[in-house]
């Protein structure tokens, strides 16, 4: 098997883990250099598409499947699937699930449910983003529309806060070097409960891997994630029609094949797509999802590229669990997270994990990228769950520097 593996990711240690228990023979492409457990690894650009997928066919040899790691080797992994002629999105699929303004316009041609929406170009000026703004309604919510893990997402309540949401938008991506010509995506804000939805394409048709509900989702001005619990407590019935709709947001898009992660609101109309990205679910939350024969979701995502037949796995794990993304309280130099001990002992807790080392610049939402870190959790029940990781979140206590000036 091949595996892409971009050089910033959470994801490379689960998939080789995954890839080891599994007994498979790696192949590795990455753009950076990695603790990829000694395996020779094939020097990739994913902004260099065509040189990278003959790199890959020089030197690779046949392999079983293709699988990206992560967002940024996606398409990669479509071009070079399609060459060797193996299952795989079309790249223009996988394009689309990349770019927010993209998606909603392949929804909308679709007649599917989402937000109403107005896409901004980038000379855009004050006028036209609060006439953009107001046709869309108040309040609504500013996005960039390339970035992920509520990067650069904004809420506005009136004309005024849409300029300036707008404004610092475009700063957040000018330091993330996007291209200055990018536009942006105004849409309405849609209150309800929100839910994210894992499951595997295989030939267009949806296997449901897990469906999260999002008990503590924020209702801006920023929208970071933090409470994420499995299996949802929502009626049966609007399950099934979000799952329909996530599947037809998903076949919109033009993918057929491999993992996918979609967010939806339930608003009084139904379920609404927001977003959907062609990969599983970020960071590290997969970790909490355990399914019979204590196969992980890496395990799923790589038996179903070689064409394994999905398990009968319901909704979600096992067991009721859940994940706690720990977003980073303010701008500074981590110095330190104190009571992890007192935090892995609360009952329930099976892990607390921090992903970014003492002494790095920290950015929080919507300008930074990453969360500190991640608090695991099983229970007998939902409740039990929620219980256990808010408890857990309160042991922590996030030492953060001023600012180093630039």
């Amino acid at each position: 098997m091949l595996l892409l593996v971009p050089a910033r990711t959470y994801r490379a240690a689960d998939f080789l883990l995954a890839a080891t228990q599994m007994g498979l023979d790696l192949v590795i492409g990455s753009d950076g250099a990695l603790p990829l457990g000694g395996r020779p690894v094939i020097p990739v650009r994913p902004s260099e598409l065509e040189a990278s997928v003959r790199r890959i066919l020089d030197r690779c040899g046949p392999v079983g499947a293709v699988v990206a790691a992560d967002t940024p080797m996606l398409a990669l992994a479509a071009a070079v699937a399609g060459r060797m002629g193996l299952p795989h999105n079309p790249v223009d699929a996988v394009r689309n699930a990349a770019d927010k303004a993209r998606q909603r316009q392949c929804w909308a041609a679709a007649g599917l449910p989402q937000p109403r929406f107005a896409v901004l170009p980038a000379a855009a000026g004050a006028g036209a983003v609060g006439a953009a703004a107001a046709g869309v309604g108040f309040p609504c919510v500013v996005k960039a529309v390339s970035l992920s893990a509520s990067q650069g997402v904004l809420r506005a309540d009136d004309p005024a806060a849409a300029v300036a949401a707008v404004r610092r938008i475009r700063a957040i991506l000018a330091a993330a070097r996007r291209p200055a010509g990018e536009p942006l995506l105004i849409e309405e804000y849609l209150p309800g409960p929100e839910l994210s939805i894992d499951g595997l394409l295989a030939n267009g048709e949806l296997t449901v891997t897990a469906i999260f509900d999002k008990p503590a989702g924020p209702a801006g001005p920023t929208f970071e994630e933090t409470m994420l619990v499995t299996p949802s407590r929502l009626p049966g019935p609007v399950l099934a029609a979000a799952v329909r709709t996530a599947g037809q947001a998903a076949a919109a898009l033009g993918l057929t094949h491999g993992p996918i992660h979609a967010e939806l609101r339930i608003a009084d109309r139904g379920a609404a797509m927001l977003e959907l990205a062609a990969r599983c679910i970020g960071g590290l939350c997969s970790r909490v999802l355990r399914f019979p024969g204590q196969q992980s979701l890496e395990e799923l995502v790589l038996a179903s590229a070689l064409g394994r037949p999905a398990p009968a796995i319901g909704h979600g794990p096992v067991r009721p669990a859940g994940v706690f993304m720990l977003p980073v309280p303010r701008a500074g130099v981590l110095r330190a997270v104190q009571g992890r001990e007192q935090a892995a002992a609360v009952p329930g807790v099976t892990g607390v994990t921090i992903t970014i080392p003492a002494g790095q610049q920290v950015h929080p939402l919507p300008d930074g990228d990453r969360y500190l870190g991640f608090i695991f959790a099983e229970a007998a029940t939902q409740r039990g769950v929620e219980h256990a990781l808010s408890a857990a979140r309160h042991q922590l206590r996030v030492l953060i520097d001023e600012p180093i000036p630039m």
